[in-house]
């Protein structure tokens, strides 16, 4: 009775440890998740010391001052301030006509304007060092404008990529991004769940759909950069009249090869295919046999029992691997990089033929760059991203709970 007494006790400890142990785990990764969030806001605010090349106050025209002129005004100055060579270049890369006026005015800013940014700095530094920083700037920067800057903002989410730190924004990247990952589901959602069905529900246990099951399950851990070589060979130069558009008489006139938006869809597919897989599999296989077996003594063939009874109980569990997938494919740079998407482009993607670009690629290509106002626009272009994931997770969690009620 004393050993008795006394194993229960040992595993007692042996379980409160193991729980202390976890919870210590939890409140290190909450602690890690909240340095890493302070980090990015730290880098997406601060002050900064301005200065421009021409005085916008110069550039009134009819006595309208710069930011109200109209388009047409805006055109005209463009052509009287840069180069006929530049502005052919413009015009070729995207006609002035199917601009915006937000869009030529910050074209004129950028090229005409001219700002500059002498010196920034991070939130904290603008917070606790703050007349330290008015007197540096007063004394090494007396024509600069000093302001407090927020680089997290709605023109910053609204304008396309730029040169100038300063007119540089993200649309182009956000657009590149949700046409990106919508072919990445659209392909790899189908393929993935007809896949887990197949071998769950209509493959027999033979060395053939063993050495399936087996690479299935090896490619879900294969690099991404494998599989940007992979997108590379097959859909960017072995399938490039397909996915560059030319089989389809749609060419894009800005898209040279294969290098387009369908290309990277494709690839990300590749990748996420194994995990969709997976959790499908996992899914079908938690579905009660008793559920097939009522099915049967009913009457219904094995596709009705299928698709009106394993599938939608399985539902919530395929649907939570596809967010996992999709939350991976969102975040991925090397396949992208592999396969040529830009990292300096100005007009928008106009389908799925287009070249492109996506957030990481943006971020990727700003945190390179040595000066510290390009790393401030990384920082507001991940808080951009991390609230892109979080709302396209929302939206498919909101789609399981529904199917997860229908399914009871």
């Amino acid at each position: 009775m004393n050993n008795i007494d006394s194993n229960i006790t040992t595993r007692h400890r042996i379980g409160a440890a193991w729980h202390i142990i976890f919870r210590a785990a939890t409140i290190v990764g909450i602690l890690a998740l909240v340095a890493l969030l302070l980090n990015v806001l730290n880098g997406a605010f601060g002050y900064a010391a301005l200065e421009y090349k021409v005085d916008p106050k110069t550039l009134t025209q009819d006595g309208v001052p710069l930011e109200q002129q109209t388009k047409e005004q805006l055109i005209s100055l463009l052509k009287t301030k840069i180069s006929s060579g530049a502005f052919n270049k413009l015009e070729k890369d995207q006609p002035f006509a199917e601009r915006s006026r937000e869009n030529v005015y910050q074209v004129v800013v950028e090229r005409v304007v001219k700002y500059s940014v002498d010196e920034s700095w991070n939130l904290w530094e603008s917070l606790t060092q703050a007349d330290s920083i008015r007197a540096k700037v007063a004394a090494d920067y007396p024509s600069a404008e000093f302001r407090f800057i927020n680089w997290f903002t709605t023109d910053f989410v609204s304008r396309p990529q730029s040169s100038e730190p300063l007119t540089a924004g993200i649309r182009t990247a956000i657009l590149g991004s949700l046409w990106t990952i919508f072919i990445t589901i659209l392909f790899a959602f189908p393929v993935g769940v007809g896949a887990a069905i197949y071998m769950e529900e209509y493959a027999v246990d033979n060395w053939i759909n063993r050495l399936i099951q087996t690479n299935i399950n090896n490619l879900a851990g294969v690099p991404s950069i494998v599989y940007g070589i992979l997108g590379l060979a097959i859909f960017v130069r072995a399938l490039e009249p397909l996915t560059s558009g030319e089989l389809f008489g749609v060419v894009d006139p800005t898209t040279a090869s294969g290098r387009t938006i369908l290309s990277a869809g494709l690839t990300l597919g590749l990748l996420v295919l194994p995990i969709i897989i997976i959790n499908a599999q996992e899914a079908i296989r938690a579905v009660p046999q008793s559920l097939r077996k009522a099915s049967y003594g009913l009457g219904a063939t094995k596709w009705q029992t299928v698709w009106h009874h394993i599938l939608p109980a399985a539902m919530p569990g395929i649907l939570t691997g596809t967010i996992l997938a999709m939350s991976r494919a969102i975040g991925e740079t090397a396949p992208l990089v592999v396969i040529g998407a830009s990292t300096a482009i100005s007009f928008d993607p106009s389908g799925p033929f287009s070249k492109f670009t996506t957030l990481p690629i943006q971020i990727y290509q700003w945190t390179a760059r040595p000066q510290e106002e390009f790393r401030a626009l990384a920082a507001a272009a991940i808080l951009v991203l991390l609230g892109l994931l979080l709302s396209l997770n929302a939206m498919a969690i909101v789609l399981r709970n529904r199917f997860s009620r229908n399914a009871k």
